[in-house]
């Protein structure tokens, strides 16, 4: 008994070898929840990094920016262009708010009927912008570009979340190098708000399959302030919910508050803004309004998308918003469409991310829109990189090492340089 009190005594005494020590760091530093996202963020900001650097130095090549109007594509420096088109009305907000008007009719015959107005763009974003300036004395600029990379790589946290669960960690650490490439990854380090929304839908989707109602009907509830398109994923939130509330082993295993508080929470920051516009405008309808005569934005059944792909198949530019390279990738990112989500249903996802991607989907094809940005338009639809990501899992690291650096460097024209140098982003 005293010998072994007085070994354990001397062990306890004895001081901690440098392994040990080093040990004990790693644990204080980096918390094991945090390990496993280390891998995936890394791969993500290094591939997007590459993207960004080609971008640069296409731009200086082109050396057309600098000759741009500085709203519209232009700037003095490269990065400049960044904050340009949408950007724009997004630092316009987070400096000086919104001027809810009523809509002020235009002179008739022209594309647009009535004047553009910063009311179209959701707040959640710009208000970020402006909170993180005054918080951190950076100009608006530099903290809209902060708070987009901040949260692209929490959206890359949330991919890989969601698709380590359903296809293993392999696969989810390439699903978000996936997400740093794929067509439209340019907005991502742009002051454009996909890179929040992205954040807000991957964390919420994950939340819903981990049976966390709470949680996923605020973010919902987040990203009806961010984006109109957050509706597909309010939709796909709520039939989750629906379903989990009218199965009786769900019930009983979840329970009811959840599910009905996810349900109910979902839409009230969509609603609330789009009321808010309609009751500060006098027109309940006014939202509606801007995006189709304003911006010639509205959800048409397809129409537009087919009449872009009929004259493209013959080589014409029949249509409104023909910009031919990036219409032409968009014409092979709608081909791939198909072909995708069948490989994503093979998968059997949940049915949140199943409802998310193709209500996403239908909102993207049916809209007419910029053709040219289908890639961006389809860069929230990250369930679609669950098939690509748990087939390149099989890989070994140097054949990914090739593959990943190719795609960095071609991401810096097809992703990036396309869509903000030729169309308009």
């Amino acid at each position: 008994m005293s010998t072994a009190s007085s070994d354990t005594a001397t062990d306890s005494a004895v001081p901690d070898g440098p392994q040990e020590r080093s040990r004990r760091l790693r644990r204080l530093t980096l918390p094991d929840g945090v390990r496993p996202y280390l891998a995936p963020l890394l791969l993500y900001g290094v591939t997007k990094l590459v993207g960004l650097i080609v971008f640069a130095w296409l731009l200086e090549s082109a050396d057309e920016y600098q000759k741009k109007n500085p709203r519209f594509g232009g700037g003095a420096h490269w990065w400049d262009v960044l904050s340009t088109w949408d950007g724009w009305w997004y630092l316009q907000v987070a400096e000086k708010g919104y001027d809810p008007r009523p809509l002020e009719q235009l002179a008739p015959g022209g594309l647009f009927t009535v004047k553009q107005n910063s009311v179209a763009f959701f707040p959640l974003y710009p208000g970020l912008i402006r909170g993180v300036s005054e918080i951190t004395g950076l100009g608006l600029y530099g903290s809209g570009i902060l708070v987009s990379v901040l949260a692209s790589f929490v959206a890359a946290a949330g991919i890989y979340a969601v698709v380590s669960t359903l296809a293993g960690v392999r696969a989810g650490t390439i699903a978000a190098g996936l997400w740093a490439v794929a067509p439209g990854a340019g907005v991502e380090w742009a002051v454009y708000s996909e890179s929040v929304f992205v954040a807000i839908a991957s964390w919420c989707c994950y939340c819903v399959m981990k049976r966390r109602w709470v949680a996923a009907g605020l973010l919902a509830f987040v990203a009806g302030l961010n984006r109109p398109t957050s509706a597909a994923l309010i939709g796909a939130v709520g039939l989750a919910a629906i379903v989990t509330l009218a199965r009786r082993e769900s019930r009983r295993e979840h329970g009811v508050s959840g599910p009905l508080y996810a349900m109910f929470a979902a839409p009230l920051g969509l609603l609330t803004y789009i009321t808010w516009v309609g009751l500060s405008m006098g027109d309940l309808t006014a939202y509606f309004t801007l995006q189709r005569e304003g911006w010639a934005h509205y959800f048409d059944f397809g129409s537009y998308t087919l009449d872009v792909l009929g004259n493209t198949a013959v080589g014409r530019h029949n249509y409104l918003f023909a910009f031919s390279v990036p219409d032409l990738l968009g014409v092979q990112l709608v081909l791939a469409l198909p072909f995708l989500i069948a490989l994503m249903l093979r998968k059997k996802p949940p049915l949140v991310l199943v409802a998310y991607t193709l209500a996403s989907v239908i909102t993207v094809l049916g809209t007419q829109q910029m053709f040219g940005n289908t890639g961006r338009y389809l860069l929230p639809v990250f369930p679609l990189l669950l098939a690509p990501a748990a087939a390149l899992s099989r890989l070994k690291w140097p054949s990914l090492a090739v593959f990943f650096g190719t795609a960095a460097i071609a991401s810096g024209w097809y992703a990036h340089y396309v869509i903000f140098e030729l169309g308009i982003p």
